[in-house]
């Protein structure tokens, strides 16, 4: 097996611009020099020269857990390193029809994943079944099911308001279109759906042209939208109040994320194609034309040289690396126009999800995607049809952080598990860097973030590598900086045989920094306050001026809490052992 990757960029690792201000990155003075770890697996702990001469570092707690007593002893100088861990759920454990898929399987799976000790589980609630019969026709037995089943296993939820089609991208195994009588309405005005330069209609999601306009029996989408979310809360307020679900993660487009569908399978995009610009309906042409006659340059017209689906940069005359479009004041005004109608449509959407939930003891979150390949062009073309604006000398990402902010919002970013050298040469990858370049936008910001794997991983590598983007400066006193949580894509028998799952277990024991669940998510700095309001102090054209680049924070080469060689097969052996002389 390969070892971690070390970090290709020097600046990434020598100390030279650390971001300042941010509350999250300080450290106190006692953790300053560095601090040697030593990982022991045979007693499994992690230990300090000073630790291993003192006893002063661990504590026995006693805590009420229900009706019984939990007398489990953590390291209290650890657990500011702790990770909480969840699984997604599979995509269809709802039905088209509104059913929960084998609620005793379900049942048992989840069981079983519990002695992982993960933290909770997430699951989209789809649009297009709560909401299929007609407008405002809620449906949520099915779901209440689910949730019921879920508290009762001892698992958090952490819910996403999926507001687009399951069906078309990476991973996706089943179908689950848009609320019925919402395509009905498209077969009559097509301009509700985003559009490419050639004509073809993507029916995932809704185009954020069509946000404000009133095309939806009378309701505008983000009121359809906001009007689902004030259902989910009455409906589901036991839940929310009881602690079960912990974090509403709101959809802001396809497969969830902030971004345009500008690399879509069913239309024919394939792998590492540079994806196409998606602004070709007739809602935001027109907001174009208005916009370029406001700035005195009518004659502009929206891109019609940035390629196909499947083409690489250079072979077109948008983004050519020297001399492409994009370097152009037209291609610059473009692109910016593409960037803000795309935070613009965020930040209403989670303004409204805060204000459906103010007051809830949780978390909102909106997902980010990790568009990896063509990131070490001069264009990161693919980024840019995505809505990305993000070059060498301009950041993309700042902008959607700083935005969340205002919302108190989680940045949700996936590909954690990637690294460069999986990668084919010629998609010019970088997921690396582009982790490190977005998580550090959020932690400079001063938010929380979290992530996802994009790909099912089970192997040491994989883990490894999520560990050390969980906490890139490894174990330390005061935990910073660390991310939020983690999401592991997904719930499957595969990832529940063996050995599979006793490498999970060693998995999710090390991103809670070798400390057993924790039930009080107090403990380790996670304590579910009230949702407070948006914050209305900042003008949407301060958020984009957050445009300059600065260099991450440093990134250890390879974590301090790695899955060993053959360690997760030992213990596997070790169970067997154990069980057949009990």
């Amino acid at each position: 097996m390969t070892s971690v990757l070390r970090m290709m960029n020097p600046n990434l690792i020598n100390g030279r611009n650390l971001y300042k201000g941010s509350q999250i990155l300080v450290r106190g003075k006692e953790s300053k020099s560095p601090i040697h770890w030593r990982f022991s697996t045979s007693e499994a702990s992690l230990r300090t020269p000073q630790a291993t001469a003192s006893s002063g570092l661990s504590s026995t707690t006693t805590e009420p857990k229900g009706s019984k007593l939990n007398t489990t002893t953590y390291d209290d100088k650890m657990l500011p390193n702790y990770v909480p861990v969840y699984v997604m759920l599979q995509l269809g454990v709802i039905t088209n029809d509104n059913v929960l898929e084998n609620a005793e399987k379900l049942t048992k799976q989840l069981k079983r994943l519990k002695q992982s000790q993960v933290d909770g589980v997430m699951v989209d609630v789809w649009w297009g079944i709560v909401e299929s019969n007609g407008p405002k026709e809620y449906q949520w037995s099915a779901y209440r099911n689910l949730f019921e089943i879920v508290q009762s296993c001892g698992l958090k939820l952490q819910a996403i308001m999926s507001f687009h089609r399951c069906g078309g991208n990476i991973g996706d195994d089943v179908n689950i279109p848009l609320p019925k009588w919402v395509l009905e309405i498209g077969e009559t005005n097509p301009d509700i759906f985003y559009t490419n330069k050639s004509g073809n209609r993507n029916k995932e999601c809704l185009s954020l042209s069509v946000d404000n306009l009133s095309l939806f029996r009378g309701r505008t989408a983000v009121e359809m939208y906001t009007d689902y979310m004030k259902s989910f809360r009455e409906n589901m307020d036991d839940f929310i109040s009881s602690g079960v679900i912990i974090d509403i993660e709101v959809g802001l487009g396809p497969a969830g994320e902030l971004r345009y569908p500008s690399y879509t399978e069913t239309q024919g995009w394939v792998f590492p194609g540079i994806g196409e610009f998606q602004c070709y309906d007739k809602y935001l042409r027109s907001d174009y034309e208005e916009e370029v006659r406001r700035i005195g340059h009518p004659e502009w017209k929206l891109p019609e040289n940035a390629g196909q689906y499947n083409d690489v940069p250079e072979a077109t005359g948008f983004f050519e690396y020297s001399k492409g479009s994009y370097l152009e004041e037209q291609g610059k005004f473009f692109l910016s126009w593409y960037s803000r109608k795309l935070l613009l449509h965020g930040d209403q959407i989670l303004d409204e999800a805060n204000k459906v939930f103010v007051g809830c003891k949780l978390k909102l979150a909106s997902k980010v995607s990790g568009i990896h390949w063509w990131y070490k062009t001069e264009s990161h073309a693919a980024e840019l049809t995505a809505g990305y604006y993000n070059l060498k000398n301009r950041d993309g990402y700042a902008a959607i952080a700083r935005m969340m902010r205002r919302h108190h919002a989680i940045l949700n970013f996936t590909c954690l598990e990637m690294r460069n050298t999986e990668q084919p040469a010629k998609a010019k990858s970088g997921p690396q860097e582009l982790v490190q370049q977005v998580l550090c936008c959020g932690w400079r910001e001063g938010i929380e973030v979290a992530g996802e794997n994009a790909l099912p991983r089970f192997d040491r590598d994989g883990y490894n590598q999520i560990i050390l983007n969980a906490r890139p400066n490894g174990i330390n006193r005061d935990g910073k900086p660390r991310m939020f949580g983690f999401t592991y894509l997904r719930l499957s028998d595969r990832l529940l045989s063996e050995p599979n799952f006793t490498t999970f277990k060693t998995f999710v024991k090390r991103m809670h920094a070798n400390q057993e669940y924790c039930p009080e998510p107090k403990r380790y700095s996670h304590e579910l306050l009230p949702l407070e309001r948006s914050q209305t102090n900042e003008s949407l054209e301060k958020l984009m001026e957050a445009t300059e680049p600065v260099d991450p924070l440093p990134w250890v080469d390879e974590t301090d809490m790695s899955i060993r060689p053959f360690e997760s097969v030992l213990s596997f052996l070790k169970n067997i052992l154990f069980r057949n002389k009990s």
